[in-house]
């Protein structure tokens, strides 16, 4: 963070502070946004988090006390208020408008300061204060990097040591991503000595599922993977009415991608599902193929090199079609690479 000292003058008296994170928060948005709520809190500031959208129901334990504003046609009024009143928007996990939705107009032109702190790459927000770092491998780190840059790193208690491991631990796949930094396992272990329970957190995000989506998972993967040798390429396509069969809820899509990655010498995957007119795109790659290019110039998207997702209005066999165009042109590459 370059203006650090510029910050910490402004940010030293107390402030009427937002957090806002993307629709659809994942574990390092929600995770990110609560480690600095309350980390802000005990620096006396009064602080509200808000949603574009609800959150996954497996990750409710991180908001028991309700206390992220989940935006809607019935809380517009309170979040707009809430807004006008805050004397700095922090924006977390994303660095486009377009992440926020529905929301995007109540914050793009208020008139206060903005702070990103962000990883995603091709950043379009105009900020006064940033911390942003394409190599950190979470969100979640970069938060633990500005409390430890502003001297606070003891101010990090077990609640907000969960936080932040909740988002590192996802957003690398339990470590297994290339993304993964070595100080992400340094933060981890502090974190351990501070008395986070890895395990408990674990548990809760990847041990916390219905039943019906044990059965939806196993649909999937029987009926629904497509294999591509020749392009090391393995995918899903997921309709609308099996997410209305199998009684899905919003998260249990989650991590489906990775299942097709994990099949032996594939490079690229993919997952397209069918969400009312809009098909929803995840990418995963392995080594040094760019999935980011891929969702940028076929699937309106981004992300990381190997992480990335987009959305197309389109039909979803259209959709399929696409990506094994985008396969077609990408074959001798694919073939090419080797995976270390």
């Amino acid at each position: 963070m370059d203006s650090i000292d510029e910050y910490k003058q402004w940010i030293c008296q107390p402030r009427k502070l937002v957090i806002v994170t993307h629709h659809t928060p994942d574990a390092d948005a929600l995770g990110s946004s609560l480690a600095l709520a309350q980390y802000l809190k005990k620096r006396h500031h009064q602080v509200t988090v808000i949603s574009p959208s609800v959150y996954p129901a497996f990750l409710a334990w991180m908001d028991e006390g309700h206390e992220v504003m989940i935006y809607s046609p019935e809380t517009h009024l309170a979040c707009q208020n809430t807004l006008l009143e805050a004397e700095m928007v922090f924006m977390l996990d994303f660095s486009s408008y377009d992440r926020l939705q529905t929301l995007r107009p109540l914050i793009e032109n208020l008139p206060t300061k903005r702070f990103v702190i962000d990883h995603h790459q091709n950043p379009e927000i105009n900020a006064d204060f940033w911390v942003w770092d394409t190599t950190a491998c979470s969100t979640c780190e970069l938060v633990y990097t500005l409390i430890e840059q502003l001297g606070d790193a003891n101010s990090i208690d077990v609640p907000i040591g969960e936080y932040l491991y909740a988002g590192i631990v996802t957003d690398t796949s339990s470590f297994k991503k290339a993304s993964t930094t070595r100080k992400a396992h340094i933060i981890t272990a502090s974190l351990m000595e501070l008395g986070v329970c890895t395990n408990r957190v674990q548990r809760l995000i990847y041990d916390n599922f219905s039943e019906d989506r044990l059965h939806f998972i196993g649909h999937i993967l029987k009926d629904k993977l497509h294999v591509l040798p020749e392009y090391h390429a393995c995918y899903f396509v997921i309709t609308a009415q099996e997410l209305e069969d199998y009684h899905t809820q919003l998260g249990d899509t989650e991590g489906l991608v990775d299942y097709a990655l994990s099949v032996k010498d594939t490079i690229i995957a993919g997952i397209f599902i069918e969400k009312g007119d809009c098909i929803k795109v995840s990418l995963r790659s392995a080594g040094d193929f760019a999935v980011n290019h891929i969702a940028r110039q076929y699937f309106n998207g981004g992300g990381h090199l190997n992480s990335a997702a987009g959305s197309v209005k389109i039909p979803l066999d259209q959709a399929e079609k696409t990506f094994l165009q985008a396969l077609a042109q990408h074959k001798e590459q694919l073939q090419n690479l080797v995976l270390c």
